[in-house]
């Protein structure tokens, strides 16, 4: 099984404790890096940085928002990324939240399933060195009327992986119909068909195979002996998923967890937390919510986990590391994780 780290903010560490991380990660056999953008840093910038101070380890982004960027600006933030890092550059890519989406960007968030598909198409275009000509209902290259002609991007073709960040049912069918890999998150593999059955229907209707599809899944890891403090821990994060990503109408971390069989569970954490009770919202998390969801425990327990992350057909772990410890035992709980891997 393959590993990957992620990168939560930057400016709350620094760079130079981001690289030894990301330095001490490649070392160790970790595969991958993902960057993150939610409404502080962009997830290209420190990528870019770190192209320069590795050698091996993949480069993707954890993710892009499309809403924030044209089709044609993340084809060549893209390409660029390809040629300074030596091929290693993986585009993730997703469609964020209406709260971010257009509270941030301005922008409307209606049909982020077809945006994201036109999106892609775009992408592959550009990827194959064509023209961009492209008419569809949400872009439209050249813009009609006006001066503009389809231009071809001044860049030779490029083989780059794209990897989307799905949670919805239709956009987890798309994953498996037309994307190189997926970036899971609010995954249980004790639950896995509440993700992966959509990715496989959309698979089989391409005329693919599972096998064709990257599944990279989000894993909370945390080794300790006293599991219920671990647990108690967690708590909190759980609950901010459930009542603040997103908005009471649109939480795709919330339906997840529903199709999990936590319906009850998260309507009500996410009802406290709306209603400005935070402590409520996370006590209120049961621990399954938790311990399915991750690998917590002693050593052992979270090898056993792995194995039934790899079970499932899990191909990648996205380790999720406190990134709020000390930089010297965030990395010594990295080199004791990937020990653990199978």
């Amino acid at each position: 099984m393959k590993t990957s780290v992620s990168l939560g903010a930057y400016g709350r560490t620094g760079i130079k404790e981001l690289t030894e991380y990301v330095q001490k990660a490649e070392q160790l056999g970790v595969n991958a890096v993902w960057s993150a953008e939610a409404w502080g840093h962009d997830a290209v910038t420190c990528l870019a940085y770190l192209a320069g101070q590795t050698e091996k380890i993949r480069l993707g982004t954890g993710i892009m928002q499309i809403s924030a960027r044209v089709p044609s600006m993340t084809a060549m933030t893209a390409l660029s990324m390809h040629d300074i890092s030596d091929g290693r550059f993986i585009l993730g890519l997703g469609v964020s939240g209406p709260q971010v989406v257009e509270g941030l960007h301005g922008v409307p968030y209606r049909a982020p399933l077809s945006r994201l598909k036109e999106t892609v198409e775009i992408l592959r275009m550009a990827f194959r060195g064509e023209k961009l000509s492209f008419d569809g209902k949400y872009h439209t290259l050249p813009r009609p009327g006006g001066e503009g002609k389809a231009i071809r991007l001044n860049h030779p073709p490029a083989d780059i992986p794209i990897f989307l960040a799905t949670l919805a049912p239709k956009s987890l069918e798309f994953t498996g119909a037309g994307a190189d890999g997926w970036l899971g998150t609010s995954f249980s593999p004790d639950h896995a068909d509440a993700h992966l059955a959509y990715i496989r229907d959309g698979a089989a209707k391409a005329g693919r195979s599972m096998a064709d599809v990257e599944l990279h899944a989000a894993c909370q890891v945390s080794v300790g002996e006293n599991v219920e403090e671990i647990i108690d821990a967690r708590r909190p994060g759980v609950a901010f998923q459930m009542g603040a990503m997103g908005s009471a109408q649109t939480n795709f971390y919330n339906d997840a967890f529903k199709r999990a069989g936590f319906t009850d569970d998260a309507l009500a954490i996410q009802k406290l937390w709306i209603e400005g009770k935070r402590d409520e919202a996370a006590a209120r998390v049961p621990d399954e919510m938790v311990t399915q969801f991750g690998a917590f425990g002693t050593a052992e327990m979270v090898k056993e986990r792995f194995k039934t992350y790899e079970a499932c057909g899990i191909t990648s772990l996205s380790l999720r590391i406190d990134p709020d410890q000390p930089q010297k035992e965030r990395i010594a709980e990295l080199e004791e994780i990937m020990d653990l891997v199978p």
